[in-house]
């Protein structure tokens, strides 16, 4: 696996970009099928409104679209067909907040992804797409990935 960082769009303020490239990767030959789980340890970013983690085919098609928001107090679950989302899934259950440091265990079931929240809390979302092969993962935003396997 090779990780390219996505570079941000040309921003005014520097400090913003800078702020806005912590935590960003892309990978594109994932290979994560049926029965892998993904670890994805990381520390949240003290002022950021949150992050995302995304698993599907392209940016364009996500069959998980991940995305805790702190200044709404939910995670966001959603897929994208492309390049149009679908309905999204809002789980309330927000137990990390920003400035800790997390880990989060994403199982891909045949049917759906299971997330593994760190106080054992469980999101669950449909494999919408019917994917059996996820080559793409993107993280982005106020996550600074510590460590990362797939198992």
């Amino acid at each position: 696996m090779t990780p390219t960082i996505k570079k941000p769009k040309a921003q005014k303020d520097q400090r913003e970009a800078a702020r806005s490239m912590e935590g960003n990767i892309e990978i594109l030959n994932l290979n994560m099928k049926p029965g892998n789980t993904l670890k994805v340890k990381g520390k949240i970013s003290a002022d950021t409104v949150g992050f995302s983690i995304n698993l599907g085919c392209s940016s364009r098609d996500l069959a998980l679209h991940f995305n805790p928001r702190f200044n709404e107090s939910v995670i966001v679950c959603n897929s994208k067909c492309s390049d149009f989302w679908q309905t999204e899934h809002r789980d309330h259950h927000l137990p990390f907040f920003r400035g800790c440091t997390v880990k989060f265990f994403i199982e891909m079931l045949s049917d759906k992804f299971r997330v593994k929240l760190p106080d054992g809390h469980e999101v669950c979302f449909p494999n919408r797409h019917g994917y059996h092969n996820i080559n793409y993962i993107s993280i982005v935003g106020g996550l600074k990935i510590i460590s990362f396997k797939m198992t």
